[in-house]
């Protein structure tokens, strides 16, 4: 077998109510408590990791020069509720 990856302890104190939430998930889901902080670490990590990297690539865009312009942005959303809503703007090529 491989060998176990390093560990840190982390201490965080959180709302009662929220430790109460990962109790009753660990308890409900048969896991220990670490176990459901872990979960939910990781998937806010990669959440985070993702609106960067969305972030990132929309202000290449930007730089690109592949906007939209705000009226025709507000135009399209605004014809969304009638009965013929204008197509989808997109950036001049």
């Amino acid at each position: 077998m491989g060998q176990a990856p390093e560990t840190r302890v982390i201490t965080a104190h959180v709302p009662a109510a929220l430790a109460e939430q990962v109790d009753q998930i660990a308890h409900r889901l048969e896991r220990s408590r670490g176990w459901i902080v872990k979960q939910a670490l990781s998937a806010y990590l990669a959440q985070e990791e993702e609106r960067d990297r969305l972030t990132r690539e929309a202000l290449a865009d930007v730089d690109a020069g592949r906007v939209i312009d705000h009226s025709a942005m507000r135009a399209w959303a605004d014809s969304l509720s009638t009965d013929r809503p204008l197509p989808r703007p997109s950036y001049d090529k």
